[in-house]
């Protein structure tokens, strides 16, 4: 009968403390109240239910899943073409400084004279010409001759028609002394950026690469942009390094941009450490990533909630016959959901990659918050005879079922 009375009041007095510790407002704290902030603002922009309102489609990491998340889905060079077979012919453009030279089969024609034995040779070059705005060049007899966007030998053959009738057999050779159009800019993270000239013989991505000085980074988190005509794309350098197929040939006025992006995920909650981390030179999977955070922690972590937030592509959330119509926009919020209690789950997180803005997040064990109040109890009812004592001891036996 005394033992009841002495925990009933012992129980009242943790009702009565807890409800002093509620209404509080002059313990510690490191910034304003939220009730305060709340209770003073001018304007008030809330969400109902304090909910902040984006829906997410939440997923158990399994065998399954792994299929659909096993690496990221890069852009390709492949549609832009030139991959396969020779260097692409290269057209004459605007601002190219040519120069013309016509050949006649014998003396006494419309550019050779009668006395051209004391000539060395049977033709005559044209003084170099810049191809003008309108895409022309100017031939003697031969008027304006369209050459902008045009292959050299096409522009041969159109002079040398147009000067049959007056020269003697006319042969031309054009040649391009100072080539302004058939230029690529390669900018960002290179040695030297400038406008590399493409050759006849046609220089692909690397090779430009290469004529800008280099990389400035590493490898591993470096970008290749390529735009041509309205269209981009995107690929790892080190794609470009492993697959020559996406290697391609650069075409006149492309522009090719060099990029390092700083790879990072967050690990927060029961981790070991918690913050960002990078990914370094290397690829990462989500069981790296958890040691290279420091791991659970045993006293706080639930090894059956760790969480992966992540934003997937809608059609790969469509291909896992998931209901993505609810989703607006190419892109759901994901969570992945890992029980490391499960001991097969080892294996899928060490196949399951990380990408680029990953968050980690360990969940508390459920024992671990009634913990936390016994410890304010504890904190606040030392001068209460018995009290103490039956926080501890609450508080040890709810870590020891935790563990």
């Amino acid at each position: 009968m005394g033992c009841s009375r002495i925990g009933s009041t012992r129980v009242a007095i943790v009702v009565a403390l807890t409800t002093i510790l509620a209404s509080c407002t002059s313990l510690p704290r490191s910034g304003p109240d939220h009730k305060d902030v709340d209770r003073d603002a001018a304007v008030k922009v809330t969400t109902k239910e304090r909910r902040v309102g984006i829906d997410y489609a939440l997923i158990d990491l399994s065998k399954n899943v792994l299929s659909y998340f096993t690496a990221p889905q890069p852009t390709s060079f492949k549609g832009f073409g030139g991959g396969r077979g020779g260097a692409p012919e290269i057209p004459l453009g605007f601002g190219d400084v040519v120069q013309v030279a016509i050949f006649e089969a014998q003396s006494g024609g419309l550019f050779i004279p009668s006395d051209a034995g004391s000539r060395p040779g049977n033709y005559i070059s044209l003084p170099e010409q810049t191809i003008d705005r309108n895409g022309t060049i100017t031939i003697p007899y031969a008027g304006r001759v369209p050459a902008a966007g045009r292959l050299k030998e096409t522009v041969e053959q159109d002079v040398e028609d147009r000067l049959a009738s007056r020269a003697i057999e006319p042969q031309v050779v054009i040649t391009t002394t100072t080539s302004r159009s058939s230029q690529v800019a390669v900018l960002g993270d290179v040695n030297n950026p400038q406008r590399v000239e493409i050759s006849p013989a046609g220089e692909r991505v690397l090779d430009v690469i290469s004529a800008a000085g280099g990389l400035t980074t590493n490898n591993i988190e470096t970008n290749v942009t390529l735009q041509r005509r309205g269209k981009t794309a995107t690929v790892a350098y080190t794609t470009l390094l492993k697959n020559p197929a996406e290697n391609i040939y650069v075409a006149p006025d492309d522009t090719i941009s060099i990029d390092h992006e700083r790879r990072t995920y967050l690990a927060l909650g029961a981790a070991g450490t918690s913050g960002r981390f990078d990914f370094e030179e290397s690829d990462l999977t989500l069981g790296e990533a958890i040691a290279k955070a420091g791991g659970l922690r045993d006293d706080r972590a639930d090894p059956a909630q760790v969480l992966l937030y992540r934003l997937v592509p809608k059609k790969t959330v469509a291909a896992m016959h998931v209901d993505a119509t609810r989703f607006t926009g190419e892109t759901v919020p994901v969570i992945i959901r890992a029980n490391l209690r499960d001991p097969a789950t080892l294996f899928a997180v060490q196949q399951f990659k990380m990408e680029d803005k990953d968050i980690i997040y360990i969940s508390n064990s459920a024992s671990v918050e009634l913990v936390k109040f016994l410890d304010i109890v504890n904190s606040v009812s030392s001068t209460v005879a018995g009290v103490t004592d039956d926080a501890n001891d609450t508080r040890n036996a709810v870590q020891d079922l935790g563990n």
